[in-house]
């Protein structure tokens, strides 16, 4: 078997291999960026992974990435890219010829999906093609969210005026459009939790004349945006607003914010509101052209297995749990929107988008088109009865052996045991076991070579988070010559005795992968994290290259001549 080192050159074009080719992370296609800009607008399905761990993602990443970190690789993937013919590309940062890329390329592969290549390069080599490696997450829903401002010159009021409103007993109805846990640990004092994805069912049940102003607000500004117009769309004729800058600028502006609210989702209209609500949304979506497929239609969809297409259900989490279209995935309406790619990982992909009322369903649908994605309507909703295919799950492998149930053995481990907590840094600094080392899984062989002295014979008893984590770095052990790794829990150390320390600054910043510092304190009170994060958003237009910008479909065409134009003052 070659070294790493001896990687053949990438190729500009090749297709990807299948499966049964991928027996090696040396036999792995890797492709330049010249091939993956040319991919990604050839208008073909593609799914663009970043496998490296959420801090690294969210320092740089290509516009179109979609976030599947090594750690949880394989079942991230199995609900991010379902066909698992999809052509598919991996990177890493690059380093030691893409060695983590082309070693989840080759479990992929031994789990089924046949189309998988690698960035030769990594991220690196897409900055050094001239392209952009972004800060931040949610990249495309956050980005539109700055074109939709400008696109529909959505209004807007600024925390100053707002508060003067409260303070002169002004009427005006306050509506947070995030969700109801964002809502409980900070919001504007009286805000009333909407989510957007319930803006179109709700709105009528908060507001009783038509000339009082509404107000949608967020944390920043996606999604007090997106609210704004949502109302507009659905031809609200009352003012509405959207707040600037969210809880944020609220801070900055020196206002204080209400913490632990315990106001509810408001309930769900009576039978000639909601009437009312189906009328207008569904002319909403008429007017934007949002297609409504039959059953039979729908179902051809669901059939093609040349295409990707998920199914989602946008209602609340209750309607959900208490029965859907089996098959479907929940996605609340609102976070949808504002985190497409955390649940499509497959560019030019379809999209089913249901409901039960034909009210939510239709705005959900009008706001993916506008974000570029081909979805759709059915007839007749989760009531349709189409028959969602279920792939297998991927075979993750023999699940470790727990040490949970040998409660005795843990008060004292065999001699010369390695622990190694694979639980987040955050977690580990703020309490650990002594002698427990933090690692992740894309470290983990290099660590656990380290504390072993590479002898495989030592004893290695994993700390994981819950059984999965556990489940996927036994694997990767196992595959490494450790024959029988076992686990256990953080809290099931210390019941039986063994002490626990803090160590704020270990693993460092730079060290701790998975967790994103980039103003990663912004809620809490650091009003200088909360500058640089709205300078951020407002900053994402002017980074976007041209084809990156024309994805977006706020009229139902290509968007285009946006760089330059200037913020919307109040």
């Amino acid at each position: 078997m070659s070294s790493l080192a001896d990687l053949a050159a990438p190729a500009t074009g090749a297709a990807p291999s299948s499966s049964s080719s991928l027996s090696s992370p040396e036999r792995v296609p890797a492709i330049d960026a010249a091939t993956l800009q040319r991919w990604l607008q050839d208008g073909d399905e593609l799914a663009l992974l970043d496998i490296r761990e959420h801090g690294q993602y969210g320092e740089g990443h290509p516009f179109f990435a979609v976030h599947a970190a090594y750690s949880r690789l394989e079942p991230e993937v199995a609900r991010l890219v379902p066909r698992r013919a999809t052509r598919t590309v991996l990177f890493d940062d690059g380093i030691d010829g893409d060695a983590l890329a082309r070693r989840a390329a080759v479990r992929l592969a031994a789990l089924g999906w046949s189309g998988v290549s690698v960035l030769a390069g990594g991220a690196p080599a897409w900055e050094r093609a001239g392209r952009t490696l972004f800060k931040g997450v949610n990249l495309p829903s956050k980005t539109f969210g700055e074109v939709a401002e400008h696109a529909f010159e959505v209004p807007h009021i600024d925390a100053p005026t707002l508060a003067r409103w409260q303070r002169e007993a002004e009427p005006f109805v306050l509506l947070d459009g995030r969700t109801p846990e964002e809502h409980r640990k900070m919001t504007l004092p009286g805000a009333i939790p909407v989510p957007n994805g319930e803006l179109a069912l709700r709105w009528r049940t908060q507001v009783s004349d038509e000339r009082t102003p509404i107000v949608v607000h967020c944390a920043g500004r996606t999604r007090s945006i997106v609210g704004a117009q949502i109302l507009r769309d659905l031809g609200v004729p009352n003012p509405v607003f959207a707040l600037e800058n969210g809880t944020q600028g609220w801070a900055l502006a020196g206002l204080e914010l209400e913490r632990g609210s315990r106001r509810a989702l408001p309930a769900a209209p009576d039978a000639a509101l909601r009437e009312a609500a189906r009328a207008s949304a569904e002319a909403a979506a008429r007017r934007f052209g949002v297609p409504v497929l039959a059953r039979a239609a729908a179902q051809a969809w669901l059939d093609d297995a040349s295409r990707t297409a998920f199914v989602f259900d946008v209602r609340t989490a209750e309607e959900f749990a208490a029965g859907s279209l089996p098959g479907a995935r929940h996605a609340p309406g609102g976070q949808l929107l504002q985190a497409t790619d955390l649940q499509i990982g497959v560019r030019h992909a379809r999209v089913l988008v249901l409901d039960d009322d034909g009210v939510r369903a239709p705005v959900i649908a009008l706001w993916l088109r506008r974000l570029g994605l081909e979805a759709a309507l059915v007839e007749g909703g989760l009531a349709s009865g189409l028959r969602v295919p279920e792939g297998a799950p991927p075979a993750l492998g023999p699940v470790p052996a727990s040490a949970l149930a040998l409660a005795g053995q843990l008060a004292a481990l065999p001699e010369g045991t390695v622990l190694l907590d694979l639980r987040p840094s955050p977690a580990y600094r703020q309490a650990h076991v002594r002698g427990a080392r933090w690692s992740i899984r894309p470290r983990l062989l290099a660590d656990a070579r380290t504390a072993t002295g590479g002898d495989t014979s030592r004893p290695l008893l994993l700390i994981a988070p819950d059984a999965l984590v556990a489940r996927l770095a036994a694997a990767d052990l196992r595959d490494a010559g450790w024959p029988a790794p076992t686990w256990t829990t953080q809290e099931a150390l210390a019941a039986a005795g063994h002490g626990v320390e803090a160590t704020p600054a270990s693993p460092g910043d730079a060290e701790a992968i998975d967790y994103l510092f980039f103003v990663h304190d912004r809620h809490d009170g650091n009003l200088d994290a909360a500058r640089r994060y709205l300078d951020w958003e407002l900053g994402l237009i002017a980074q976007c290259a041209s084809d990156e910008l024309a994805v977006f479909r706020p009229h139902g065409e290509a968007t285009r001549g946006l760089h330059g134009k200037a913020h919307i003052d109040s």
